[in-house]
């Protein structure tokens, strides 16, 4: 079914979900989910409305126009779109295949309702894989001495393929500040650690030192800041003294998969708001 969605944040204060509702059903707007949460520490209200398109008299440009009063009123930050426009996603990754695999696995099933536009990877090795999909697959070496190069490409390709958001399947580059800044909140990493827990590399091994007993992923999105960027989805596995660190790498893998699609499911579907480096997400 066709529906916009409406996702909105704002000052809290009495009369938002009246005014809201009574503005979608003067329309004949059909509300088939309704989500709402209230923050009392920072007072900020969020909302996110899926409302069936055949019962408005409008398109979705109209429905902004018709939206933007109420908006300014209440001072909304917000945004709608239309199931109908699949969002463009850019995937990115290096060598290992896992998570990469996962999410074409879940796209080429109809379990994820995107256009997948092309992987790029600094590395030749997983051309095959995604060409069986049918997906274009671009190999941008990055030149240990001199990064800027590699990531001009990176960005040329992003624009000319009209990525809404890039997913870095294990795609083992630093990405430098200004790509960071130019894709502000349409970047999403996994890290294979619970964050803030062992940043950066080899975090299984950090656990195995540390003797935890609960390993987990991060779907993070990307900021300026190392593995610091707002959290969107986590999960655990449980570990124990008689796990290898080549166990905690395969049940960590596993954990990494479920964790990933799920985030880009949510941010597909504009479940995600994040205020700050905080997120809410109508799961």
């Amino acid at each position: 079914m066709r529906t916009f969605r409406l996702v909105t944040a704002c000052p809290d204060r009495v009369g938002i979900v009246a005014k809201v509702s009574h503005f979608l059903a003067s329309h004949n707007g059909w509300i088939s989910e309704s989500n709402h949460h209230s923050d009392d520490q920072n007072g900020w209200f969020f909302m996110r409305h899926e409302i069936r398109a055949d019962t408005l008299p409008f398109d979705i440009d109209a429905f902004r126009e018709a939206f933007t009063p109420i908006a300014e009123e209440f001072a909304m930050e917000w945004r709608v779109t239309d199931t109908a426009q699949k969002k463009r996603v850019v995937l990115m990754a290096s060598r290992e295949s896992h998570c990469l695999a996962d999410l074409l696995h879940r796209w080429h099933s109809n379990e994820l309702d995107c256009d997948i536009a092309c992987v790029v990877s600094n590395h030749d090795d997983l051309r095959s894989m995604v060409e069986w999909h049918g997906i274009p697959y671009y190999h941008v070496p990055v030149d240990p001495a001199d990064k800027l190069p590699a990531f001009a490409e990176v960005s040329r390709l992003v624009d000319q393929h009209q990525a809404d958001v890039v997913v870095l399947a294990r795609y083992m580059q630093i990405l430098p500040p200004q790509l960071c800044q130019a894709y502000a909140g349409k970047i999403i990493n996994i890290h294979h650690s619970f964050l803030p827990s062992f940043v950066g590399a080899k975090p299984y091994h950090q656990a195995s030192l540390r003797g935890v007993k609960l390993i987990g992923a991060t779907c993070h999105y990307v900021t300026e800041e190392l593995d610091a960027g707002p959290i969107i989805e986590q999960d655990v596995v449980r570990v124990s003294h008689s796990d290898s660190i080549d166990d905690m790498v395969r049940f960590g893998r596993d954990v990494e998969k479920m964790v990933l699609a799920r985030g880009l499911r949510y941010h597909l579907e504009d479940r995600v708001m994040v205020h700050g480096n905080k997120t809410v997400v109508f799961s």
